[in-house]
């Protein structure tokens, strides 16, 4: 059977934290007013992603990647990483506040999770008026410092916040201590990792009045205590050009503001690309298969397949999601 752009169906994840914007913003198919996150591109135990299109309908990414191996992932994709999917791609509406947290990195989740770190990236696709995040410290912290503000219930006050808008781009390395504030939706990409240390959660509690826990010793030697002078990525943007935004070891992405109709070449890649779609509609089209791509929707491309049209009639923006 031959590879094809990939259309997933969506896996929704239940937060204390989540809202109903994925549903009424992005026309997703879930069902809650708390669906904090639409895992989009899986390949997590438990949470495999199960193409939803196609004559590759209903087989899973690990399927996939075990079928055609460097033909999905590129070749030197699949020696790195075997046909463990090495991405998790998320869409996440926070209605109210996320916990404070920091990831290990692969070093630390190796040994005490036999997991890989999780790097990610944010890309802010809505916010409402005043909305906020927190990245990163806003002033020099020891290990010592951070402790003691944490036993005196005062972490806020050491750390960074930053009012958000559409557009906004913010990098986040292991290490680096981060929350979504409330009234945000943006796109996430990560490692594909589930390993989150908890530091403070605002002191909620569920309907049985049980707290979340917190991971405030394993944290402690996990975050990077450096101070940065700026947090908020800049880059530019040009339409029917792709722009990087964010350029690591563990993936890179571009920006590609569309309108109209454009070729991709990606003959200079040894690796599969994504697409998520956050602004507008556009349609690919491959030498033998057509795909849809709607606002919040995000496909697979296959690094066999180097070359596809999209056509934009709309302004349209994507992100386009590798690894070097």
């Amino acid at each position: 059977m031959k590879l094809h752009p990939l259309k997933f169906s969506p896996i929704f994840k239940e937060r204390i934290w989540g809202g109903n914007k994925l549903q009424t913003m992005l026309q997703k198919n879930s069902q809650g007013d708390a669906i904090g996150e639409s895992w989009e591109i899986s390949d997590v135990k438990g949470d495999p992603s199960v193409v939803a299109t196609g004559k590759l309908q209903g087989k899973t990414l690990q399927e996939l990647s075990e079928t055609f191996q460097a033909a999905l992932l590129g070749e030197k994709v699949y020696n790195a990483f075997g046909t463990k999917f090495p991405l998790l791609i998320k869409y996440i509406d926070a209605k109210s506040d996320l916990s404070i947290q920091v990831h290990p990195n692969d070093a630390l989740a190796k040994k005490r999770h036999d997991s890989f770190g999780k790097t990610e990236m944010w890309y802010v696709m809505q916010a409402d008026e005043g909305a906020e995040l927190i990245v990163g410290f806003n002033q020099e912290v020891t290990k010592e410092d951070y402790q003691k503000h944490v036993d005196n219930n005062t972490l806020t006050n050491i750390l960074n916040f930053e009012k958000v808008e559409k557009g906004d781009v913010y990098f986040l390395p292991t290490g680096r201590i981060h929350a979504i504030g409330g009234g945000i939706v943006l796109a996430e990409i990560q490692q594909t990792s589930d390993i989150t240390y908890r530091i403070f959660d605002w002191n909620r509690v569920d309907a049985e009045g049980n707290s979340r826990e917190l991971h405030t010793a394993l944290a402690l030697d996990a975050i990077d205590y450096t101070l940065h002078k700026n947090y908020k990525e800049e880059y530019t943007s040009e339409v029917n050009k792709t722009s990087t935004i964010v350029d690591c070891p563990y993936f890179t992405t571009n920006l590609l503001p569309l309108q109209g109709e454009i070729t991709l070449n990606h003959d200079d890649k040894d690796s599969f690309v994504i697409y998520m779609c956050v602004k507008g509609n556009v349609s690919f089209q491959t030498e033998d298969y057509q795909e849809t791509l709607s606002f919040g929707e995000t496909l697979l491309l296959p690094a066999s397949i180097k070359n596809a049209t999209v056509i934009a009639e709309e302004a349209s923006e994507l992100l386009e999601v590798y690894i070097k």
